[in-house]
């Protein structure tokens, strides 16, 4: 894992950065990062809760945004990607047996980091993967979180040639099988940047370079594909 934060041109760590890691009880390392405006009044804090293969620095534009307008910002990286620890041997293949797990330690991070050092009242902001995480861990932040904002939650699988129920069967089929940590069909290594045109990502294409830019200049950050243990703990979590 990573116990620093990464910049490049036209994205620089914002000022009010500070970064650390914490340990789970199964011994993976996270890495967090707060972010405290400290010259303005405080209006409490936003925890980001970032999507697959995405890391904190995706979200330094986001945290200048929050931080000028009144609000700490707090964030993680899920294990098995970004500048957390890698699950298995292969760095690049995205992996996690539960997303049971993400709710773990996400609770965690509220407990250890959060509530400790940055003020409330709280509020969670979160994207695709995060914002499933986010909605399961629920009953554990209704006391701690007052709103969430969830962009584009993982609740289904859409454009897809088979049913969502057929890709947990056929997935969970292939885990029990022993190949759990293969790609799931269709998936692959981090490539090359593709092009801007087509991509199902954005409309913005100059935040698309400088993700791009970002994973180019600094390529542990980056994840490939999805496992098949991870599309089948993804599936069980949106059902």
């Amino acid at each position: 894992m990573f116990s620093q934060l990464f910049e490049i041109e036209g994205n620089p760590i914002p000022e009010s950065a500070s970064v650390g890691q914490m340990v789970t009880a199964g011994g993976v390392n996270l890495r967090y990062a707060t972010f405290n405006r400290t010259r303005f009044a405080l209006k409490g804090t936003v925890v980001i809760l970032n999507g697959r293969n995405e890391c904190i620095e995706k979200y330094f534009e986001t945290v200048r945004d929050l931080n000028k307008r009144g609000f700490m910002a707090a964030t993680f990286d899920w294990r098995g990607q970004g500048g957390s620890d890698r699950l298995i041997n292969d760095p690049h293949k995205g992996y996690v047996k539960s997303f049971d797990d993400y709710v773990t330690d996400l609770d965690q991070f509220f407990t250890e980091v959060v509530l400790p050092d940055c003020r409330g009242p709280y509020f969670i902001l979160a994207h695709s993967t995060g914002a499933l995480a986010a909605l399961l861990a629920a009953p554990l932040l209704v006391n701690r979180v007052q709103r969430m904002v969830l962009c584009a939650p993982l609740i289904e699988l859409a454009d897809q040639t088979l049913a969502q129920s057929t890709i947990r069967l056929l997935s969970g089929a292939l885990r029990m099988a022993g190949l759990g940590r293969r790609y799931m069909v269709g998936s692959s290594r981090p490539r090359e940047t593709q092009p801007f045109i087509g991509n199902k990502l954005t409309s913005d294409p100059e935040r698309y370079r400088r993700n791009s830019r970002l994973y180019e200049a600094h390529p542990l950050l980056a994840l490939g594909g999805p496992t098949v243990t991870w599309v089948n703990a993804a599936c069980r979590a949106m059902a």
